[in-house]
């Protein structure tokens, strides 16, 4: 299904990522349309499945635990399967996402602490097929505009 967006529909979920409880008379005041307009735009996204939900995006100062990092993995090609089986049994696994480059998988951590991010890194490395790993523990987040 091709989403065929145009640049006011661009722009509605922008604002709507920034901040899904904003008025609808303050986007369509943005995006320079009428009320109803915008609300008939914003139902029609919801229709077609663009928009799946809302949600809430926690403070991450105050809810994030003390250490995130982002983790790359190069694993042998024969493994990938059981490792992403043994990831989904860790609760710190935030994301995995297979990518392309010099790793396979990229995945973020969320810990307590620099020795629970030393033991599941240790955890990690020891699984079946782990080649190698490189890890950039995240200081603070400079944009974020994920919708979660």
């Amino acid at each position: 299904m091709s989403a065929n967006l145009d640049a006011i529909d661009n722009k509605i979920l922008a604002l709507l990522l920034d901040d899904a409880r904003m008025p609808t008379s303050v986007i369509a005041r943005h995006v320079a349309i009428a009320r109803t307009t915008a609300i008939a735009r914003i139902t029609a996204l919801e229709k077609r499945g663009i928009i799946a939900g809302y949600g809430v995006r926690l403070n991450q100062a105050l809810y994030q635990p003390a250490v995130r990092a982002y983790v790359g993995i190069s694993l042998d090609p024969r493994s990938a399967a059981g490792f992403v089986r043994t990831l989904q049994k860790m609760p710190e696994v935030e994301t995995l996402c297979a990518v392309s480059g010099t790793v396979d998988y990229m995945l973020t951590l969320r810990c307590s602490s620099t020795a629970e991010l030393d033991r599941l890194l240790d955890q990690i490395g020891a699984a079946d097929g782990v080649r190698q790993t490189a890890t950039s523990i995240i200081l603070t987040k400079r944009i974020d505009r994920s919708p979660i």
